[in-house]
């Protein structure tokens, strides 16, 4: 039984995340806009996905307990490619790249920065959906904002609650995905707020 739940978690995870940002980046170039999208949210959200990726391959995790963060990564980046397109600035996006690029090799130099980063990990990905719902709660408008992104991912959140529980039980790992589900869902509820507040005012 256990096995079954922990194939049905990783595989079902996986094929959310691999199109989980696609309703985002379809619903921003169907908008032609970033209206509703936080850059600040992005840059933090990619920031605490790449530490999670870091952490899990120094310590040798099981590679389906998180081989949904490649795909994740590689659709940020797209997203925060079209966000700077939109915002008619992509050549800003140079400086960033460079310091995703270096905190890659520079994470994983000594066993106390991995452990402080993922750490702090937490508290980044904490402030990336503080920082959305900030961006919509001073805009009152979900904008390009999709709420099945947002669902999807508190999903994944779920459903790694799972399997960290029966393989390596991490702590650490625990409290990252309990706090970031609460966030996803909060973010999921005002994003529909928010749309519908759109659609009466229309």
């Amino acid at each position: 039984m256990e096995a079954r739940l922990l194939w049905l978690c990783n595989w079902s995870t996986l094929g959310v995340c691999a199109t989980l940002k696609l309703p985002q980046i379809y619903a921003q170039l169907a908008a032609r806009s970033a209206r509703g999208i936080s850059l600040s949210s992005l840059l933090l959200e990619l920031a605490g996905f790449l530490v999670f990726l870091r952490y899990q391959c120094y310590y040798g995790n099981p590679l389906l307990t998180y081989l949904e963060y490649p795909v994740l990564i590689a659709q940020d980046a797209v997203l925060l490619l079209c966000v700077f397109h939109f915002n008619g600035n992509v050549k800003q996006a140079a400086p960033y790249v460079a310091v995703f690029v270096s905190s890659w090799f520079v994470l994983s130099l000594q066993k106390w920065i991995i452990d402080l980063a993922m750490n702090l990990s937490t508290f980044i990905s904490a402030a990336s959906k503080f920082a959305q719902l900030q961006y919509l709660w001073r805009t009152q408008d979900a904008g390009a904002a999709s709420a099945l992104t947002w669902g999807l991912a508190a999903y994944t959140c779920a459903a790694r609650i799972v399997t960290t529980v029966l393989t390596t039980g991490d702590l650490t790992l625990l409290l990252r995905f309990v706090v970031m589900l609460a966030l996803n869902i909060w973010v999921t509820t005002t994003v529909l707020r928010y749309r519908k507040t759109v659609a009466k005012v229309e």
